[in-house]
């Protein structure tokens, strides 16, 4: 489990990072903003690998003790299969728990972080993507640069071009300039040295009719101004969105039932997190008795059943949240129908492989399909050699 959990997270955050690398390329200590947006999404991947890790641990695990005949040697000294899962059971009992941690508190605080992170990485630091001689926009201002040193964020020659719309236009030329740091602001700060300015008081002039509006002219030798817009979403608080509340922060909302977010929303995010928690605590009795073949014929499409069982289980539960939070839809009949069916379908197999000795109907059922294929392609193949 362990080792599928640190498999599962190093292939999911590998994905991630090259779009990550694509976001802070040519930023100021991209390394460091890199690595601290993997650790806000590692809750995240961390929700997905937990249980999936659990349940191959447990397919993989049973299935060794099954191939080497520990449980005929458990069985043989009077231990049944439910007192040898016992340890699985409470381990699930235990991840349960560390999965209400992950998806009622750390998720919602991580996601807003990430989020935050990304959004102060486009509004503030655009000027490190500049290139030279090519037209940048930075919120309502346009620029374009001759020189551009890298190391020392030092420039020569730029034109600046701000559209105010009715308010006007202005437009700064410098001969030269650098980016630079002050400590009480949160935008790059432009020092522009030896430039002229020009200022539009009002919107363009379009006709002979209307007044021609006034205008500003001056020259400077130094002049410091901010770059770009400070997002207000970087610092709004927590909770515009419902994936950003913890579970008590949902229910609360669900029981004020006021505020942007919708009904729907919080109840789709409420009880879909409700049901990944709880769904770990069937895993053990789903993957058991899958993982137990004969002896003689361990096959392994049991673990491909298994697992298409639960990827189509997850898909129906994110497609019932989607109903519920887009149509309103029951989340009895979207989320907890599918749970219970599930729940089952799992306690129903676990029993049977563990108090019965009546062979295993899926067997019958693969064996069937197994002879009739393998009849099909028998007779396909002296077909075949008969042409020949």
């Amino acid at each position: 489990m362990l080792s599928a959990i640190g498999i599962g997270l190093a292939l999911l955050l590998s994905e991630r990072l090259v779009r990550l690398l694509d976001l802070t390329l040519g930023k100021k200590k991209s390394f460091s903003l890199i690595f601290e947006m993997l650790a806000y999404l590692a809750p995240h991947y961390l929700g997905i690998a937990l249980p999936g890790a659990l349940f191959l641990g447990l397919l993989f695990g049973f299935n060794r003790l099954s191939k080497n005949s520990e449980l005929d040697a458990f069985l043989a000294a009077g231990y049944g299969l439910h007192q040898i899962a016992k340890p699985v059971i409470i381990l699930s009992c235990l991840l349960s728990l560390v999965a209400i941690i992950i998806f009622g508190f750390i998720q919602p605080h991580s996601r807003y972080l990430y989020r935050a992170v990304v959004n102060s990485i486009k509004s503030v630091d655009v000027f490190y993507l500049a290139e030279e001689g090519v037209f940048m926009r930075v919120g309502k201002r346009t620029f374009i640069l001759d020189e551009l040193s890298r190391g020392n964020n030092k420039f020569k020659r730029i034109f600046m071009y701000e559209d105010g719309g009715d308010k006007g236009s202005e437009t700064v030329t410098a001969s030269q300039g650098a980016l630079i740091e002050i400590n009480q602001e949160d935008r790059p700060v432009l020092r522009l040295e030896g430039g002229h300015r020009l200022k539009i008081n009002g919107k363009y002039w379009t006709s002979k009719e209307e007044p021609k509006p006034g205008h500003d002219v001056a020259e400077f030798k130094i002049i410091d101004t901010p770059l770009g817009e400070v997002s207000k979403a970087a610092f709004r608080i927590r909770g515009v969105d419902q994936r950003e509340f913890t579970i008590p922060e949902l229910w609360g909302a669900l029981s004020k039932k006021s505020g942007k977010i919708t009904n729907n929303a919080l109840n789709s995010e409420f009880y879909r997190r409700i049901i990944l928690i709880m769904t770990i605590l069937i895993l053990p009795f789903l993957a058991i008795p899958f993982s137990i073949g004969r002896r003689r014929d361990q096959r392994p499409y049991r673990f491909g059943i298994v697992l298409i069982i639960l990827i189509a289980y997850n898909e129906i539960i994110e497609q019932g949240a989607l109903a519920i939070r887009v149509e309103g839809a029951s989340p009895f009949f979207a989320l907890w129908v599918p749970y219970l069916v599930l729940a089952a379908f799992s306690f129903w197999r676990f029993y049977r492989t563990a108090m019965s000795l009546t062979p295993d109907r899926l067997e019958l059922v693969v064996d069937v399909i197994n002879d009739f294929f393998r009849q099909l392609f028998s007779r396909f193949y002296k077909t075949a050699e008969g042409k020949q």
